[in-house]
């Protein structure tokens, strides 16, 4: 009797009680959740890394942008055609106000700096929500004095300040307008004259001088919340690399 009960008791010390199961299985959970919290947490550092990488290279590249278009500005004519009968004036093509800009330059975002000649028109805009400003540019192709003074109503006194200058169309923001910075406190425009007599520099809000260029061009940003971790949009001084006045013919000797 003894032998014929000994193996059963030997297969039921062989099997696996119910607790010890539940507990195999209730450690098995813990150690999921514990990875799965380890992943989100290391996917969402990851997010953040790239969130803010992408940040830094995008102002790094608006400054980039911006300095290929202005330092390559062209010396080029505008034929303006007044409103009624006055006759045409040529003028040197630059529009300079403290929200507005406009250009001829050998760089833009279409062709880099090996394409066409193009216009750029520069405008801050209200941000979304009107929460800050953003700055925004259009691009079209330069055509010639003529097509340049599309745009132009002549030289005549500003109706606000009284001083007489170019006179320019608003500039026009559409769909192919271009987003260049975004969620900025201000954005504004300066331009940099050099008086030879007596020799002195003046920063205008306001570009007045038909016949020649500015000698730099200013444009000064801030973020509207500023991020010590992210690289901030910061003020550039831009110098313009012209050696000619636009309206002095060419030296052909």
């Amino acid at each position: 009797m003894t032998l014929g009960i000994a193996p059963q008791k030997r297969r039921r010390s062989a099997g696996v009680t119910l607790m010890e199961l539940l507990i195999a299985v209730t450690l098995v959970s813990l150690l999921s959740a514990g990875i799965v919290i380890s992943l989100r947490v290391g996917l969402s550092a990851m997010n953040k890394a790239d969130t803010r990488l992408m940040a830094n290279r995008r102002v790094a590249s608006v400054e980039r942008i911006l300095n290929q278009e202005i330092s390559g500005i062209m010396p080029v004519v505008a034929e303006c055609h007044p409103p009624g009968d006055a006759p045409t004036v040529k003028i040197a093509f630059f529009q300079g106000e403290a929200a507005s800009m406009r250009l001829t330059s050998t760089y833009s975002l279409q062709q880099g700096s090996r394409g066409q000649p193009m216009i750029l028109e520069f405008q801050v805009i209200p941000g979304e929500n009107n929460q800050g400003v953003r700055l925004v540019v259009n691009e079209r192709l330069y055509g010639g004095p003529q097509e340049a003074g599309l745009t132009c109503l002549g030289v005549a006194p500003d109706p606000l300040t009284g001083v007489t200058g170019p006179r320019f169309l608003p500039i026009s923001i559409g769909a192919n307008s271009f987003v260049l910075a975004d969620k900025l406190a201000y954005c504004r425009f300066s331009f940099r004259e050099v008086v030879p007599a007596p020799p002195a520099v003046k920063w205008l809000a306001h570009w007045t001088e038909p016949q020649f260029l500015p000698d730099a061009v200013r444009i000064e940003m801030a973020p509207l919340t500023p991020d010590p971790g992210r690289l901030q949009p910061v003020s550039l001084t831009i110098p313009v690399h012209v050696t000619r006045r636009p309206l002095e013919p060419y030296d052909n000797n």
